[in-house]
This record gives structure tokens, C-alpha cells and sequence, in this order.
């Protein structure tokens, strides 16, 4: 890899500086100065920016790390005990004169994932329940947790997903089609799995009633159409550190409006012009973690939606958090235009 992909100007937006982590998949970026090494910028501080709701056409230079750790070339032999000591992911390598030479990253020395928190023993609980109207006619005939992406179905690849990070423990909230969904499963399997079967559609946080007494402690909950490209125990980390009750994964998004936008004054004559403007908001990316008290909060035996269980929870005054991750980091099946756009990208 050409490290120079990962080089960015100190005064770039740090709107740019979310293309380029979106385009690289590298997770960092290193600031320099006639290839002078000034700082870093990674997910991380991007997404402490989000969470202070910066100005994302602020200079990059605002949020990069200035006393980045890095290592000088003639102690490259070092790097696996430097980055295992910091449990960085990524790590500069200067010469002499403080010019970046190489980038060494840790998927490259190390096959196992960075793990901020044990996460054998947190239960993830996958929504498969729903019958994918917006997938019709192939929902007619499987249910949509066994579409394929590519040659294996949505809700295996999420399941390989958070094997990664070493949970084992998975339990899937089923109604529509479910015999299909528990036949699918019925095979020598590296983790547990347990089938919560709905009597009738009970929404995105009914169905986790079903779980009774099961579950007593911290749990994630994935939608069954969606993949999330993060480190998932670091989300953990965050939502343990911020004593969150609910901590709610959402990713950027950008949306250009394709057209001049006028701005009147007050008489009604035309102001400004602002030519396709561009606006970023963050939504849902259909991830959560949740505290096991936050069940008391769902209604038994009725229909319920997460949107209003997290409603229900700002009523009653408990934490809410959010952790941002980039939009290429998210991946949603729900329609047919991205379920195509899911496929690509990961077969790119």
C-alpha cells in the first residue's frame, strides 16, 4: 500500500478527512508537512468531534492528536511489543528527520482483533422477526434473514461478524417464516444459539420480552438487514464508560440536495443562493447496546418499537448515548437499491 493515501493537510475539512477514512478503510490518518510527521487523526477523534457536535468544515487540525505514538524506523523490531503495550491499531514509522516512511497496522502482525472488554458473555439478540415487505417477492418465499449477500445470508454474515470479537452467545427473536430460520441453524455450530419465537409481530423491542430472565446484565441488539463495520468492543467500552442505559450506533450520513436552495428575506425577495448544498446527519445504523434493567420499560405481549422504547427511556431520565461510525462503515439491506449496494461493497 502507497502510505501516501493516508497523508492529509492539517487545513482539510474535516469533512474530507471522513471521505478519506471512508475510502482507505485504515481507520487513521497521519497530518504532515513536507512528509513531516505533525499528527494523527483517527475514527476515535472523529467521533468525539460528532459527539460535541463540531463543525465538521472545521480544520482537521482541531482534532488530531499531536503527541501521536510512533516509532523511529531503526526500531522497527519493536513494533509488535509497541502496539500490543498501547493497543493501537496503527503505528507511523519516521526516519531521522521526522519524515513518515511506513505505516505498520495491526490486522497486518496479528490475526486476532483488538478486544477492549471480554465479550464472551455478552448476549447478542438479532431481530429476524420482521417479514421484509420492502424485500418482496423473495421475502415471499424466504424470510429475510436468509437472503444471501453475495453467498451467504444476511444474518450469518452478522453472526461472523461479532465472532470476530469473540461473543458466543446469540439469540435470534423469529416469527415470519421461522421453521425455514431454525432449519437453517440446525447444524454443528462454533457458538450457542436460542430461538425467541413470536405468536405475533411484536416490533424492534417487543420481542425482547420473550427473553424473561435470560438475559441479566449489558446485551447488544442488531436488526437482522443491517452491518456494522466497527470494532464491537470498543462500542461496549464506550457504552460501559459513558454508564449508558442504551447506547444507540448511528452512522453519518451525507445528503446533497440536488439543486439551488434559495433563502429569502423577510419581504419575501430572494437573499442568497446556496448551490447544492450539502447536509450531515446522523441515523440509526439498527445497533444497540442495552442495560438489562431497560427491559422493565417494554409492555408484554404487544407491539413495541425501539424508537419508542428509547423515547420512553429520555422520559423517564435515563442516559441515552450515541456512537457515531462513518457511512461506509454501515451497510443496510432494507431496500432493493442498498441490499445491491451491500453486495458490492462487500465483494470489493
Amino acid at each position: 500500500m502507497d502510505i501516501k493515501i493516508l497523508f492529509i493537510n492539517r487545513s482539510q475539512p474535516i469533512r474530507k478527512a471522513i471521505e478519506k477514512l471512508d475510502k482507505t478503510a485504515r481507520k487513521i490518518l497521519i497530518i504532515v508537512e513536507d512528509s513531516k510527521l505533525l499528527g494523527v487523526v483517527t475514527d476515535g477523534d472523529i467521533r468525539r468531534w460528532i459527539i460535541k457536535n463540531g463543525d465538521l468544515s472545521a480544520a482537521v487540525e482541531n482534532i488530531m492528536n499531536i503527541h501521536p505514538i510512533c516509532l523511529n524506523i531503526e526500531d522497527i523490531d519493536k513494533a509488535n511489543e509497541v502496539m500490543k503495550k498501547h493497543q493501537i491499531e496503527a503505528l507511523p514509522v519516521v526516519n531521522e528527520d521526522n519524515e513518515v516512511v511506513d505505516v505498520i497496522f495491526w490486522n497486518d502482525l496479528f490475526t486476532n482483533k483488538i478486544n477492549y472488554k471480554n465479550t464472551q458473555d455478552i448476549p447478542v439478540i438479532i431481530m429476524a422477526g420482521g417479514k421484509g415487505t420492502r424485500l418482496q417477492p423473495y421475502t415471499n418465499i424466504i424470510p429475510k434473514a436468509l437472503i444471501p449477500i453475495g453467498d451467504i445470508p444476511i444474518v450469518e454474515r452478522i453472526i461472523n461478524k461479532f465472532l470476530e470479537f469473540n461473543f458466543k452467545n446469540f439469540y435470534l427473536v423469529v416469527n415470519d417464516k421461522k421453521e425455514i430460520i431454525k432449519a437453517y441453524f440446525n447444524k454443528k455450530l462454533s457458538y450457542n444459539i436460542s430461538f425467541l419465537e413470536e405468536e405475533k409481530p411484536l416490533g424492534t423491542a417487543g420481542g425482547l420480552t420473550l427473553l424473561n430472565t435470560s438475559i441479566y446484565k449489558t446485551f447488544l441488539i442488531s436488526n437482522c438487514d443491517i452491518l456494522v463495520n466497527a470494532n464491537y468492543s470498543k462500542i461496549l467500552k464506550y457504552h460501559k464508560k459513558n454508564n449508558n442505559k442504551i447506547t444507540v450506533v448511528s452512522a453519518l450520513k451525507n445528503y446533497v440536495i440536488p439543486y439551488g436552495v434559495l433563502k429569502l428575506n423577510e419581504k419575501g425577495e430572494l437573499e442568497a443562493i446556496d448551490e447544492k448544498p450539502s447536509y450531515e446527519f446522523l441515523v440509526s445504523a439498527g445497533m444497540y447496546v442495552l442495560e438489562a434493567d431497560i427491559l422493565k420499560y417494554i409492555p408484554k405481549n404487544s407491539y413495541f418499537d425501539m424508537v419508542s422504547l428509547i423515547s420512553l427511556c429520555l422520559h423517564k431520565g435515563e442516559k441515552v448515548g450515541v456512537y457515531p461510525i462513518t457511512s461506509n462503515s454501515f451497510l443496510d439491506m432494507g431496500e432493493f437499491k442498498e441490499m445491491k449496494n451491500m453486495i458490492e461493497k462487500l465483494n470489493t
